[in-house]
């Protein structure tokens, strides 16, 4: 985990980033403050107004492939741009999940570390369960360590 000091405080660092104002990516950014993360934002939610979303994957995949943060947010209308360019980078698994399931899912077996979300589907309720439900596995599931592996050699591969 990344971690910062307020004090004597430490508190995990994460990164989200939306190329509009979308409704989730809002409350995503206010949903992680409560539960006590240092939220970096980036994209529409520093400046205010629509951003390019490849601009915004790429800042956010940046800061978890470098390990900067815990893990990274992103929201574009339907997830899947941000998802494809955040993929792009090393060590990124990025992972579009609109719902709760899949979004356990793609921690407990894929060991994901971007949620991916859409803008236009995900409402703020439902935000907060898929956070809560991706919150939830702390480490992947242990017969999935052979594939997870078999992930990382194949990016390792791919590197330039």
């Amino acid at each position: 985990m990344k971690y910062y000091t307020t004090g004597v405080t430490l508190m995990p660092k994460v990164i989200v980033g939306s190329d509009d104002l979308y409704a989730c990516a809002l409350e995503a950014v206010e949903y992680l403050k409560k539960k006590g993360y240092e939220v970096i934002v980036t994209g529409a939610l520093k400046t205010g107004k629509p951003e390019p979303w490849p601009d915004v994957a790429y800042e956010v995949a940046q800061a978890v492939s470098r390990g900067e943060v815990e893990f990274g947010v992103l929201v574009c209308y339907t997830g899947t741009g941000v998802s494809i360019v955040a993929n792009k980078l090393p060590g990124v698994r990025a992972a579009l999940c609109n719902d709760p399931e899949t979004a356990r899912g793609a921690r407990l077996w894929n060991d994901a570390n971007i949620l991916a979300m859409s803008g236009r589907l995900v409402t703020n309720i439902l935000a907060r369960e898929i956070i809560d439900a991706w919150l939830s596995m702390k480490q992947p599931d242990p017969t999935e360590r052979e594939n997870i592996e078999k992930l990382k050699q194949i990016d390792n591969k791919h590197r330039r």
